[in-house]
């Protein structure tokens, strides 16, 4: 079973890879989905999901871009800065090259598409 996730944002599309945790499987059973994700603080973009996710909050103390995390049980967040951070998060994953990222989220709010990467079968030569 692949922990690969695709995320479409407007013509950009990013490969992620999921954590290897509950939070991230219960998200993952989820997809796909197309959201619109709400601007916050000039570093991140948020969604209030309408189920809580299984969790286990911690301070990861330095955001990278790209992270891709739960706030609460209920709340996704896809970091485009990277900062230092005070807050507990329970981490979902990873943008696996987040070059790009901060332009393709942009400055407000935005649609954001989630879905599960199909595992393509290679020929054998």
């Amino acid at each position: 079973m692949s922990n690969k996730i695709i995320i479409k944002v407007g013509g950009k599309t990013f490969e992620a890879t999921l954590s290897d945790n509950a939070t991230a499987i219960a998200f993952k059973a989820l997809l796909p989905m197309t959201i619109t994700m709400t601007e916050l603080n000039g570093n991140e973009k948020y969604f209030s999901l309408s189920n809580n996710l299984p969790i286990k909050a911690s301070n990861p103390s330095i955001i990278q871009i790209g992270d891709l995390m739960m706030y609460g049980s209920s709340t996704l967040v896809i970091f485009y800065k990277t900062f230092s951070t005070s807050y507990n998060y329970t981490k979902l994953g990873r943008v696996d090259d987040p070059t790009g990222l901060a332009a393709a989220l942009g400055s407000g709010n935005v649609s954001v598409t989630f879905e599960v990467q199909r595992e393509e079968k290679k020929d054998v030569e």
